[in-house]
């Protein structure tokens, strides 16, 4: 049987999670639910996005550059650029949410030990990612 690891172990449980039954208890009262408390988007897809996934041709859908689509990096460094915030497109990595990204950036700027402050009112995951 595999072990946990330590800091699996400390990591304390997601709180976000806690409020799925209640989401789910107000929905079959017939109470509409926007799942903020999970990133769920609460517009509408716009069509032309949906259209292209109904229109998508390729035989295989291939992993991207590790860092993200480039010509999406290029257009956010014009973005910031427009906020007068100078990039080149190499420093950016996109990630597939903020979560993802928090972590990345714990993980690469702390080592064991090191003092995390994180302001309230924050994700309640950061706490989890912050773990030794």
């Amino acid at each position: 049987m595999p072990t946990i690891s330590q800091r699996g172990q400390e990591m304390p449980a997601s709180p976000i999670r806690k409020l799925v039954p209640f989401a789910e208890a107000a929905k079959k009262r017939g109470t509409r639910v926007y799942h903020l408390n999970i990133g769920q988007p609460d517009i509408e897809t716009p069509p032309s996005a949906l259209d292209a996934v109904r229109h998508f041709t390729f035989k295989v859908l291939e992993y991207s550059h590790s860092a993200g689509n480039e010509s999406y990096r290029r257009k956010l460094v014009q973005y910031y650029e427009g906020k007068g915030i100078h990039l080149n497109y190499e420093q950016i990595l996109i990630t597939t949410g903020g979560s993802e990204a928090i972590l990345f950036g714990f993980m690469g700027c702390l080592d064991a030990g090191d003092e995390a402050i994180i302001a309230d009112t924050f994700y309640a995951n950061y706490n989890g990612f912050a773990v030794e």
